[in-house]
Protein backbone atom coordinates (compact mmCIF):
# COMPACT_ATOMS: atom_id res chain seq x y z
CA UNK A 1 0.00 0.00 0.00
CA UNK A 2 1.33 3.42 -0.98
CA UNK A 3 0.73 6.56 1.05
CA UNK A 4 1.36 9.91 -0.63
CA UNK A 5 1.08 13.22 1.17
CA UNK A 6 1.77 16.70 -0.12
CA UNK A 7 2.06 19.83 2.00
CA UNK A 8 0.76 22.92 0.20
CA UNK A 9 2.28 26.14 1.54
CA UNK A 10 -0.90 28.22 1.35
CA UNK A 11 -2.42 27.25 4.68
CA UNK A 12 -3.91 23.95 5.90
CA UNK A 13 -6.96 22.70 7.73
CA UNK A 14 -5.57 23.64 11.12
CA UNK A 15 -4.52 27.05 9.77
CA UNK A 16 -2.24 27.65 12.75
CA UNK A 17 1.17 26.36 11.71
CA UNK A 18 2.71 29.83 11.58
CA UNK A 19 1.25 30.68 14.98
CA UNK A 20 3.36 28.20 16.94
CA UNK A 21 5.23 29.75 19.86
CA UNK A 22 8.77 30.40 18.55
CA UNK A 23 10.17 30.14 22.07
CA UNK A 24 8.65 26.68 22.49
CA UNK A 25 10.04 25.56 19.13
CA UNK A 26 13.51 26.90 19.97
CA UNK A 27 13.37 25.16 23.36
CA UNK A 28 12.43 21.85 21.78
CA UNK A 29 15.23 22.11 19.21
CA UNK A 30 17.67 22.80 22.04
CA UNK A 31 16.33 19.76 23.87
CA UNK A 32 16.92 17.67 20.75
CA UNK A 33 20.48 18.98 20.49
CA UNK A 34 21.22 18.27 24.16
CA UNK A 35 19.73 14.77 23.92
CA UNK A 36 21.83 13.87 20.87
CA UNK A 37 25.01 15.35 22.34
CA UNK A 38 24.67 13.73 25.77
CA UNK A 39 25.97 10.32 24.72
CA UNK A 40 29.18 11.33 22.89
CA UNK A 41 30.07 14.05 25.40
CA UNK A 42 29.39 11.66 28.28
CA UNK A 43 31.66 9.10 26.61
CA UNK A 44 34.41 11.73 26.43
CA UNK A 45 34.08 12.40 30.15
CA UNK A 46 34.08 8.71 31.04
CA UNK A 47 37.03 8.03 28.76
CA UNK A 48 39.11 10.77 30.38
CA UNK A 49 38.37 9.35 33.83
CA UNK A 50 39.41 5.86 32.72
CA UNK A 51 42.55 7.19 31.07
CA UNK A 52 43.59 9.03 34.22
CA UNK A 53 43.45 5.81 36.29
CA UNK A 54 44.70 3.32 33.69
CA UNK A 55 48.35 2.23 33.67
CA UNK A 56 48.30 -0.69 31.22
CA UNK A 57 49.66 0.56 27.84
CA UNK A 58 47.19 -1.46 25.76
CA UNK A 59 44.21 -0.30 27.77
CA UNK A 60 45.41 3.31 27.61
CA UNK A 61 45.61 3.02 23.83
CA UNK A 62 42.09 1.63 23.76
CA UNK A 63 40.88 4.55 25.88
CA UNK A 64 42.52 6.99 23.48
CA UNK A 65 40.82 5.33 20.51
CA UNK A 66 37.44 5.60 22.22
CA UNK A 67 38.09 9.24 23.03
CA UNK A 68 38.95 9.94 19.40
CA UNK A 69 35.77 8.22 18.24
CA UNK A 70 33.63 10.20 20.69
CA UNK A 71 35.34 13.43 19.65
CA UNK A 72 34.60 12.71 15.97
CA UNK A 73 30.96 11.93 16.77
CA UNK A 74 30.59 15.12 18.83
CA UNK A 75 32.14 17.23 16.08
CA UNK A 76 29.92 15.68 13.41
CA UNK A 77 26.75 16.28 15.43
CA UNK A 78 27.69 19.89 16.18
CA UNK A 79 28.36 20.53 12.49
CA UNK A 80 24.97 19.01 11.68
CA UNK A 81 23.12 21.15 14.22
CA UNK A 82 24.94 24.27 13.06
CA UNK A 83 23.77 23.82 9.48
CA UNK A 84 20.43 22.07 10.07
CA UNK A 85 19.11 24.20 12.96
CA UNK A 86 21.35 27.24 13.32
CA UNK A 87 22.25 30.37 11.34
CA UNK A 88 25.42 28.76 9.91
CA UNK A 89 27.29 32.04 10.12
CA UNK A 90 30.35 32.44 7.94
CA UNK A 91 28.82 30.92 4.79
CA UNK A 92 26.81 33.87 3.50
CA UNK A 93 23.55 33.03 1.73
CA UNK A 94 25.03 30.03 -0.08
CA UNK A 95 26.58 26.94 1.54
CA UNK A 96 29.17 24.79 -0.26
CA UNK A 97 27.74 21.40 -1.19
CA UNK A 98 30.85 19.74 0.21
CA UNK A 99 29.97 21.03 3.70
CA UNK A 100 26.57 19.36 3.51
CA UNK A 101 28.05 16.15 2.13
CA UNK A 102 30.62 15.97 4.92
CA UNK A 103 27.93 16.32 7.58
CA UNK A 104 25.60 13.72 6.05
CA UNK A 105 28.45 11.27 5.42
CA UNK A 106 29.35 11.51 9.11
CA UNK A 107 25.75 10.71 10.10
CA UNK A 108 25.71 7.74 7.72
CA UNK A 109 29.02 6.46 9.11
CA UNK A 110 27.57 6.55 12.60
CA UNK A 111 24.37 4.79 11.52
CA UNK A 112 26.32 2.01 9.71
CA UNK A 113 24.94 -0.47 7.16
CA UNK A 114 23.66 2.49 5.11
CA UNK A 115 24.89 2.98 1.54
CA UNK A 116 24.91 6.59 0.35
CA UNK A 117 24.75 8.03 -3.17
CA UNK A 118 24.63 11.63 -4.40
CA UNK A 119 23.09 13.49 -7.34
CA UNK A 120 23.65 17.19 -6.62
CA UNK A 121 24.17 19.78 -9.33
CA UNK A 122 26.30 22.84 -8.63
CA UNK A 123 28.88 23.67 -5.98
CA UNK A 124 26.62 25.65 -3.63
CA UNK A 125 23.06 25.58 -2.30
CA UNK A 126 21.01 28.29 -0.52
CA UNK A 127 20.94 28.04 3.28
CA UNK A 128 17.19 27.27 3.53
CA UNK A 129 17.57 24.41 1.05
CA UNK A 130 20.54 23.05 3.00
CA UNK A 131 18.48 23.05 6.21
CA UNK A 132 15.74 21.08 4.50
CA UNK A 133 18.15 18.62 2.87
CA UNK A 134 20.02 17.92 6.11
CA UNK A 135 16.83 17.39 8.10
CA UNK A 136 15.43 15.17 5.34
CA UNK A 137 18.65 13.13 5.48
CA UNK A 138 18.38 12.73 9.26
CA UNK A 139 14.74 11.61 8.98
CA UNK A 140 15.63 9.13 6.24
CA UNK A 141 18.57 7.70 8.18
CA UNK A 142 16.32 7.19 11.21
CA UNK A 143 13.91 5.31 8.95
CA UNK A 144 16.66 2.84 7.93
CA UNK A 145 16.65 1.03 11.26
CA UNK A 146 18.26 -2.08 9.74
CA UNK A 147 20.36 -0.33 7.13
CA UNK A 148 19.62 0.23 3.47
CA UNK A 149 20.17 2.70 0.65
CA UNK A 150 20.11 6.48 1.00
CA UNK A 151 19.92 8.59 -2.17
CA UNK A 152 20.17 12.38 -2.05
CA UNK A 153 19.56 14.71 -4.98
CA UNK A 154 19.29 18.47 -5.35
CA UNK A 155 19.39 21.03 -8.14
CA UNK A 156 18.66 24.69 -8.78
CA UNK A 157 15.98 25.15 -11.45
CA UNK A 158 13.97 28.23 -12.47
CA UNK A 159 14.69 30.06 -9.22
CA UNK A 160 13.88 27.05 -7.02
CA UNK A 161 15.95 24.45 -5.25
CA UNK A 162 14.43 21.00 -5.79
CA UNK A 163 15.41 18.35 -3.24
CA UNK A 164 14.73 14.62 -3.15
CA UNK A 165 15.91 12.26 -0.40
CA UNK A 166 15.02 8.57 -0.72
CA UNK A 167 15.51 5.76 1.80
CA UNK A 168 15.00 2.19 0.57
CA UNK A 169 15.26 -1.03 2.54
CA UNK A 170 13.41 -4.23 3.36
CA UNK A 171 11.96 -2.41 6.36
CA UNK A 172 11.22 1.29 6.73
CA UNK A 173 10.36 2.80 10.12
CA UNK A 174 8.57 6.13 9.76
CA UNK A 175 6.33 7.73 12.38
CA UNK A 176 3.18 9.29 10.92
CA UNK A 177 3.48 12.07 13.50
CA UNK A 178 6.66 13.22 11.76
CA UNK A 179 4.71 13.06 8.51
CA UNK A 180 2.08 15.36 9.96
CA UNK A 181 4.84 17.68 11.13
CA UNK A 182 6.21 17.84 7.58
CA UNK A 183 2.70 18.74 6.38
CA UNK A 184 2.27 21.39 9.07
CA UNK A 185 -0.65 19.45 10.51
CA UNK A 186 0.47 18.57 14.02
CA UNK A 187 -2.33 18.25 16.54
CA UNK A 188 -2.18 20.03 19.88
CA UNK A 189 0.44 18.41 22.10
CA UNK A 190 2.25 16.63 19.24
CA UNK A 191 5.03 19.19 18.94
CA UNK A 192 7.96 17.65 20.79
CA UNK A 193 11.74 17.43 20.58
CA UNK A 194 11.20 14.50 18.21
CA UNK A 195 8.93 16.37 15.80
CA UNK A 196 10.40 19.87 16.19
CA UNK A 197 12.91 19.56 13.34
CA UNK A 198 10.27 18.40 10.84
CA UNK A 199 7.95 21.16 12.00
CA UNK A 200 10.75 23.73 11.64
CA UNK A 201 11.43 22.89 7.99
CA UNK A 202 7.69 22.89 7.28
CA UNK A 203 7.60 26.44 8.62
CA UNK A 204 10.66 27.32 6.56
CA UNK A 205 9.04 25.97 3.41
CA UNK A 206 5.77 27.79 4.11
CA UNK A 207 7.49 31.11 4.76
CA UNK A 208 9.58 30.85 1.59
CA UNK A 209 6.55 30.04 -0.58
CA UNK A 210 7.73 26.49 -1.19
CA UNK A 211 6.45 23.10 -0.12
CA UNK A 212 7.34 19.68 1.25
CA UNK A 213 6.01 16.26 0.33
CA UNK A 214 6.60 12.65 1.24
CA UNK A 215 5.70 9.27 -0.16
CA UNK A 216 5.77 6.13 1.98
CA UNK A 217 5.63 2.49 0.89
CA UNK A 218 6.55 -0.74 2.65
CA UNK A 219 10.18 -0.51 1.52
CA UNK A 220 10.76 3.14 0.61
CA UNK A 221 10.43 6.64 2.01
CA UNK A 222 10.75 9.52 -0.43
CA UNK A 223 11.03 13.08 0.87
CA UNK A 224 10.75 15.97 -1.56
CA UNK A 225 10.89 19.76 -1.38
CA UNK A 226 10.73 22.80 -3.62
CA UNK A 227 12.33 25.82 -1.93
CA UNK A 228 12.32 29.15 -3.82
CA UNK A 229 15.52 31.16 -3.72
CA UNK A 230 15.35 34.52 -1.93
CA UNK A 231 14.55 37.26 -4.43
CA UNK A 232 17.94 38.93 -4.10
CA UNK A 233 19.68 35.69 -5.09
CA UNK A 234 17.81 35.06 -8.33
CA UNK A 235 19.89 36.20 -11.26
Amino acid sequence: MTVFHVFHPVGNEQGNMSQENPIELASLLCSRLCHDMLSPVGALSNGLELLADETDPEMRQRCIELLEQSARTSTAKLKFFRLAFGAAGGFGEMVPVEESKEVIEALVAEARRVELSWAIEGANLPKPAVKVMLNFAAIAIDALIRGGQLDIGAELRDGNTEIVVRATAERIAFDEVIGRALQGELHAGELSSRTAAAHMIALLAEQSGGGLQYKLTDNALVLGAVIPQPEGMIG
